[in-house]
């Protein structure tokens, strides 16, 4: 993958996620009204810091073995599988309408298995007082999805970037990161000024357009892993 391709594909896949209702979008939205604007940006720099570290232990310990031609083959048939079954949840609810863009409670849907952050008891709940970084990476570590998220997409986007190099694997990490701040950035811009700046219907055509491609990036991870090289 060119290294646009793997910024451009990080910055959608990303976006999605960050678009379905869950724990990290509560807390952007309860510290926006608290705090303001600045909430949302620095929420995103701890779960930005976190998932950086993350990336670099993975890299760091599994970088040997990621790169070989069978685990790069079957992480990216598990991680297409995963793309796949998000997508099509992410699009299924999105047009049930079992998905909203409640600015004042953010809360989950049925599908969660579409969104990287799903609804979890009690999230955004214990941390106003927290510092808005600190609160960042926990309600990301806190969040089991996230580890699932890491483990099949995530795994898979880090050893198909790796072979470009680590110019790749930035290009991974600064388009995801980039679709989070864009997003929780324009949550806690809206929360802030006491508007709503999308209607439902626009904000559920966008889940259903980000679920087509996944369903399709899936796709593409499924074709590269059954496909032998050479």
């Amino acid at each position: 993958m060119e290294l646009l391709a793997i910024f451009t594909t990080a910055f959608v896949v990303g976006f999605s996620g960050a678009m379905m209702p869950g724990p990290l979008l509560t807390v952007t939205i309860g510290e926006s009204a608290r705090r303001g604007f600045s909430a949302g940006p620095l929420l995103v720099l701890g779960h930005a810091v976190l998932e950086l570290v993350l990336i670099l232990a993975l890299v760091g310990g599994l970088s040997i073995y990621l790169t070989r031609t069978a685990v790069t083959h079957t992480i990216a048939i598990f991680g297409g599988a995963f793309l796949i079954y998000m997508g099509y949840g992410m699009a299924r609810d999105a047009r049930a309408g079992r998905v909203a863009l409640d600015l004042e409670e953010a809360g989950g849907s049925d599908g969660t298995f579409a969104s990287k952050e799903p609804p979890a008891e009690g999230a955004g709940k214990g941390r106003s007082r927290m510092h808005p970084v600190v609160a960042g990476v926990l309600t990301s570590v806190s969040n089991p999805y996230w580890t699932l998220w890491w483990a099949t997409i995530g795994l898979g986007y880090i050893t198909m970037s790796l072979k470009s190099g680590f110019s790749g694997l930035a290009s991974f990490f600064t388009g995801h990161i980039l679709a989070d701040l864009t997003w929780y950035s324009l949550i806690a811009a809206a929360v802030a000024g006491g508007r709503k700046f999308m209607s439902e219907r626009a904000y559920r055509g966008i889940l259903i357009l980000c679920g087509v491609f996944l369903v399709a990036l899936g796709g593409y991870f499924l074709y590269f892993g059954l496909t032998p090289e050479g």
